[in-house]
Parts: C-alpha cells; sequence; structure tokens
C-alpha cells in the first residue's frame, strides 16, 4: 500500500499516519517543515496546544500563540543538529520558533552566541532576524506537550518528522547534540534506522557522554554529544551551568568542522 491505510487512503495530517506517510517523501528541509505544521496525528498534544493559546500566559495576552507544530530551525547545511525534548507551551508554542521565547531557549541562545553560532544572544520571536549557523534546533516531539511530558506513543508518532530531518541534514551533518536523556533515548532508535550503527553496548546518556558511529556505506561518520537539557530545573540548580553547555558546543563546533576557539 505504499504506507496508505488500509483503505488505500493518503492519511490526512489528523490521522496518526500523517507523519510515517508524509515525512519520508520530503525532497528538502523547506517541504518538511510546512509540513511538520499542519500535522494534528495527536488529540492529546492537538488539543493542549489549542487550549494554551485560548488562555495564554498574563504576560502574553497581546500574543497571537502559534499553537501548532514546531518545526526546526537552522540553515539546510548545517553539520552540527541539536536536539530538545519538545517546545514550551509558552515559548515555542507561542513564538512558532524553536527554543524561543522560554527561559531555556534563552539559555541555549546565549551559549550558541558565546561560539558565534547564532547572530544574537536571545531569541524572542520569529522575525527577531535571528540567524544561526552551521547549527540547526529540532526536537523529538514538536508539539508542546502538558508538563513537559510527552508520552512514548506521541514520541513514536513524531519519531518520522526527526527521522527524515536527519536524513535531509545527512550529507553535512557530522555531529548531533542531545539535550536530556528523553531526547537521548528519542534519537538512538532514529540514527540506527537512518543506517548509522550504534556502539555496543548502546551509549548512555550522560552530561559531557560522547560517542562515535562509524561511517558506513550509507553514512559518514558522526559524533553523538550529550548535555543536561538547560531547563530551568537544571540551570537555577547549578546541575547545568554555562560554562558547562558551551564546553559540550565548543566540542560539536569543532568536531562540525568550524575549529577551535
Amino acid at each position: 500500500m505504499d504506507g496508505e491505510g488500509a483503505t488505500g487512503r493518503t492519511p490526512g495530517a489528523d490521522d496518526r499516519g500523517f507523519p510515517a506517510h508524509h515525512a519520508p517523501r520530503c525532497g528538502a528541509l523547506g517541504e518538511l517543515d510546512a509540513l511538520v505544521t499542519e500535522c494534528r496525528a495527536c488529540p492529546r498534544l492537538v488539543a493542549w496546544r489549542e487550549e494554551t493559546a485560548a488562555a495564554k500566559r498574563a504576560a502574553f495576552q497581546d500574543w497571537d500563540y502559534w499553537a501548532r507544530p514546531v518545526p526546526g530551525f537552522g540553515p539546510p547545511n548545517a553539520t552540527v543538529a541539536v536536539v530538545g525534548l519538545a517546545p514550551a507551551a509558552h515559548g515555542g508554542n507561542r513564538t512558532g520558533r524553536m527554543f524561543t521565547g522560554d527561559a531555556a531557549g534563552d539559555f541555549l541562545f546565549a551559549a550558541l552566541h558565546t561560539l558565534g553560532m547564532a547572530s544574537q544572544p536571545s531569541s524572542v520571536h520569529a522575525d527577531d532576524g535571528l540567524a544561526l549557523r552551521g547549527v540547526r534546533l529540532t526536537s523529538p516531539v514538536h508539539c508542546a506537550p502538558p508538563a513537559n511530558k510527552p508520552t512514548p506513543e506521541e514520541r513514536d508518532n513524531c519519531r518520522p518528522w526527526l527521522a527524515a530531518e536527519l536524513d535531509l541534514l545527512s550529507p553535512g551533518l557530522r555531529v548531533v547534540v542531545v539535550l536530556g536523556g528523553f531526547g537521548w533515548q528519542a534519537v538512538l532508535p532514529v540514527l540506527a534506522e537512518a543506517g548509522w550503527r550504534l556502539p555496543r553496548p548502546r551509549p548512555a546518556f550522560a552530561h559531557g557522554a560522547h560517542a562515535v558511529l562509524p561511517a558506513t556505506e550509507r553514512r559518514q561518520e558522526l559524533h553523538l554529544l550529550g548535555s543536561y537539557h538547560p531547563s530551568q530545573r537544571n540551570t537555577y540548580t547549578g546541575r547545568l551551568t554555562m560554562p558547562m553547555l558551551v564546553d559540550v558546543l565548543r566540542t560539536a563546533r569543532s568536531l562540525g568542522g568550524y575549529g577551535r576557539l
């Protein structure tokens, strides 16, 4: 049936099979990003992102919330991909840009700017002129989840988008930086399915983790780096400091072909 349902019908945006059918057919990141924003495959996430947009926070009453899946952000020739968890309800779900409009994003963009990978130290909204150099930001789940906790089913529904994105980046992709254990567990099967060979035993998540996935007939060598997620809980408690995150990103920058600072 070539990805179509039992009836032979092409899955629509509300169908669970929408990502699995459409994502692998995308020939460019622009096409993928446009399709991601149409996805309604997870009813709980659709309801939450729209409910949050309707209620709003007092500080954002004048905002017209994005309230759709948030596509990846960054150039198609990026050699480094940074993979988070999911958009924040009043961050990416409000602004329409990955890691934009919340404290975690502020922390991440400040680190990227320190290394010359972001043109500005903060990301406020989708039209603020920010540009990334050599790095693309994405996540295993593209909709804001309640309590920042996607279900395994929602993660798996969304997996084809991440797989297609990494595949489209793969000609130049040299490094994947994963922020947090959820992202780490989500990325490993995607990389294996995409043709990279994972070390055995499978690498465990830790801050500063570094695994090398050797080149295959289909893929060039890939470096997998781990960092604690720049959530408020981690940064406020000092579990993740700015120097710690900058060190991981500096390694990614160097391995990605941008030299050492």
